[in-house]
């Protein structure tokens, strides 16, 4: 999971098609294979199944800094909230033991709906 620099809520429709499609691709380059993902209007989620041979800092890296080359290079909006090829905060959350499949599978599936609850209470305020 990681968020786009300051939360900004930057994943609208066609923007959120285009990075899963980035996406794709890069996990179809290095090999590594998407079992669920969703992507928020500012946050993405990934379950991952990924070679040995990778750490989980250098899948975050690849995933990261690719995307990040790739929207901001036909996007001039995003060039100009996020200057410097910077458009991805500095975390992220990766989780590679004590958290069984089916519970992360639940938590992905179910934050689509989350969000739009917590969207109506902001509404409502």
């Amino acid at each position: 999971m990681w968020v786009p620099k300051y939360r900004f809520r930057i994943f609208d429709d066609k923007l959120r098609a285009e990075l899963q499609g980035i996406i794709e691709q890069i996990c179809n380059w290095k090999d590594y294979t998407i079992l669920e993902g969703s992507i928020q209007p500012d946050h993405v989620h990934l379950f991952l199944s990924v070679p040995p041979k990778y750490s989980p800092s250098e899948v975050m890296r690849v995933l990261k800094g690719k995307s990040a080359e790739r929207l901001m290079r036909g996007h001039e909006e995003l060039r100009k909230k996020y200057w410097g090829m910077h458009m991805w905060a500095r975390g992220y959350f990766v989780s590679t033991a004590g958290v069984d499949d089916e519970t992360i599978r639940k938590y992905i599936a179910e934050q689509e709906e989350e969000e739009r609850r917590e969207e109506q209470l902001r509404i409502w305020r």
